[in-house]
């Protein structure tokens, strides 16, 4: 098998349709039939197969969403199912698993929300996951978000898996904080993979997607019949962006990795430095379980959070800022900070969330040093 750079770069080469090297945007909703080889739906064999080779209409398929999907399915070690959000990917997964109870602690604030959605329309059960052995029954689905946004803090996959199944119940994980290399839940017991492809499989803050992963073909056709139904399909546009992403995505993951790392470093060595306004670090790279360093393999997600001391610092913190831009989101090349208490209600009201970007370290450690030491000195 390729190395990972080698798979963005190539793992859609089977479906080239022109000789441009960089696939071409399609704007078109719908396609020529080949006149000499019209063959009716219902003597089709393989329908799916069939759109990704000679795609109808874009709904179902499209030339760039079918190359998304043989990248990430390449990059994820499954096969992937691709959409036109994260939350449209979730939601897929609770329409096609049709759980009767969902387990699930802290997470995105709209996987919340569309399982309200199903409780208020279908009668979903809700459940925390230390009510897993009480509750759960087979076909359930348990989810867990890990790392945890927007702390970038790790919960155990391989406990959690052993539970789950125990109960005959399915684990989903979100990974989109950790994609791989980061991080590969498969191996420690996922059933399904979810990411928001907005994130760091976009890495430029101009396209929204979502991907789920799952272990078998006639999983994901399953997943594709749906969608076609549900009108989820990622958009041309957005597949041609995140195609042009998905190349250089092994190189932007890894670099902020390693900025994170130093500005880690960096705040917690000098936190007394900065005691007045600093207050906590959350970060998986500073946990001491014993599994986060087997889980993530040594690297860790590029996002972290702090606490300050007053919710007047996290007002001005972003105004002292020359590199880190005040907006909510994460994962592109741009390094962003939010004062998480503009995009999250129930959130700690002095919390300050940081996606690192593909600057120079050093560069952002002296804008962060800079702007604490203002504050400090107030």
């Amino acid at each position: 098998m390729a190395h990972l750079s080698t798979a963005l770069i190539h793992g859609d080469d089977k479906l080239n349709r022109v000789t441009d090297v960089a696939p071409p945007i399609n704007v078109s909703t719908t396609f020529r039939f080949d006149n000499n080889n019209l063959i009716p739906a219902n003597e089709v064999k393989d329908f799916l197969q069939s759109i990704d080779e000679n795609p109808v209409y874009a709904r179902e398929s499209h030339p760039n969403s079918s190359r998304v999907q043989a990248v990430l399915s390449d990059l994820l070690g499954g096969h992937a199912v691709i959409y036109n959000s994260g939350c449209s990917a979730f939601h897929a997964l609770m329409c096609h698993y049709n759980p009767k109870r969902f387990f699930m602690d802290g997470g995105y604030f709209g996987v919340h929300a569309i399982a309200d959605l199903i409780t208020r329309n279908y009668g979903l059960e809700q459940h925390s996951l230390d009510e897993i052995e009480e509750f759960a029954q087979a076909g359930d689905i348990v989810h867990l978000e890990t790392p945890l946004n927007p702390f970038g803090t790790s919960s155990d996959i391989e406990a959690l898996a052993k539970r789950v199944h125990d109960k005959g119940a399915i684990l989903s994980i979100d990974a989109t904080l950790a994609p791989p290399p980061l991080q590969d839940a498969w191996k420690f017991g996922a059933d399904i993979i979810l990411h928001s492809a907005t994130k760091y499989f976009g890495g430029h803050s101009d396209l929204l997607a979502g991907v789920l992963v799952v272990k078998t073909k006639e999983q994901a056709y399953e997943l594709i019949e749906d969608r076609i139904h549900l009108g989820t399909n990622i958009g041309n546009l957005e597949s041609y962006l995140l195609l042009r992403s998905l190349r250089t995505y092994e190189m932007r993951i890894m670099k902020q990795e390693n900025n994170t790392r130093k500005v880690i470093t960096y705040l917690n060595e000098n936190k007394s430095k900065f005691n007045k306004v600093l207050n906590k670090i959350y970060h998986s790279s500073l946990q001491d379980d014993d599994f986060v360093q087997k889980q993530l393999s040594g690297l860790y997600c590029p996002v972290f959070a702090i606490t300050l001391h007053s919710i007047d610092q996290c007002k001005e913190l972003p105004l002292y800022l020359k590199y880190f831009q005040h907006a909510t989101s994460l994962g592109g090349v741009e390094s962003l900070i939010e004062w998480r208490a503009m995009s999250d209600s129930d959130i700690d009201q002095c919390l300050i969330r940081v996606s690192i970007g593909c600057e120079n370290a050093d560069d952002l450690i002296k804008d962060l040093e800079n702007a604490l030491q203002i504050l400090q000195n107030k």
